[in-house]
């Protein structure tokens, strides 16, 4: 059996949050999530990059990845519905 992001948030990294399922958003509402800032240059793929209780986990987290947190635009993940 997979470990779903429902028990562990970190299974949602590179995955798109309309993709979670109904259990896994359920229990990552309210969690702060980073997604990449989009540009014409860059033209990001809509990917969870970083998940965390606040904003600032989420810059320890992609700082730990070696992304720079400046390029993710971060907001709170909403329920599914």
């Amino acid at each position: 059996m997979t470990a779903s992001a429902a028990r562990d948030p970190r299974q949602a990294l590179g995955r798109n949050p309309d993709r979670l399922t109904l259990e896994e958003r359920t229990a990552l509402a309210g969690k702060m999530v980073a997604l990449e800032v989009y540009t014409p240059a860059t033209f990001p793929f809509r990917r969870i990059e970083a998940i965390g209780d606040s904003t600032d986990s989420c810059i320890r987290m992609l700082q730990e990845r070696g992304l720079d947190p400046r390029r993710f635009e971060y907001s709170p993940l909403g329920p599914a519905y």
